[in-house]
């Protein structure tokens, strides 16, 4: 997939969640999502900080010992923003291509994909994801190294999609749509 591409589904993506996250009511945003211990409200926080600056990320990495998980965590629970600032955050990001130090393009495609799930299947909304971009988020999940390979991918077993042509691993197959592998690879078990 190229950058061009890519960007319009971050775009897209962004810009949707920003119109979903303005229509939920006030209870919701405090349910829990399937980002384990975090609730809407801390992922929707989260990706605000798609185009954060090294200088805004010290901090928050000083404290957490700079555990790469630990200060994507503590900065997304103690995110001042309301409500109201975190969806104009998300849809100021839309037409940048700016990104947090450190990571490339397809980590915002593949945290707005996730986090979007994260968001709508405990609340019973059913958002799909685009096929191409799942691919090219599944693929990233698979090739991340060092601190920011948060997930094991699975190494007993070969996932095929039943929506498009991409498959991963050996052993018994799993067959499932395309976006529920991905969740599957970053380690969400609904």
């Amino acid at each position: 997939m190229d950058s061009d591409t890519i960007w319009k589904h971050i775009d897209t993506q962004r810009g949707e969640l920003a119109d979903l996250l303005a229509e939920l009511p006030e209870e919701s945003w405090d349910r829990p999502s399937l980002c384990h211990g975090w609730t809407v409200r801390d992922v929707a926080a989260h990706l605000t900080a798609a185009q954060a600056r090294l200088r805004d990320v010290i901090g928050p990495a000083l404290r957490a010992g700079f555990r790469y998980n630990a200060t994507i965590k503590l900065a997304a629970l103690r995110s001042p923003l309301s409500h109201q600032e975190i969806i104009a955050t998300l849809r100021g990001f839309v037409g940048s291509r700016r990104t947090a130090p450190f990571v490339t393009e397809l980590e915002p495609l593949l945290d707005i994909l996730v986090h979007t799930q994260d968001i709508c299947a405990p609340l019973g909304i059913t958002r799909e994801m685009p096929l191409d971009a799942a691919v090219a988020a599944a693929d990233r999940v698979l090739t991340l190294r060092g601190p920011m390979r948060l997930w094991k991918p699975p190494t007993d077993r070969r996932l095929v999609a039943t929506d498009v042509d991409w498959s991963y691993g050996q052993g018994p197959t799993v067959e499932a749509p395309m976006a529920s592998l991905l969740l599957m690879l970053t380690g969400r078990t609904s």
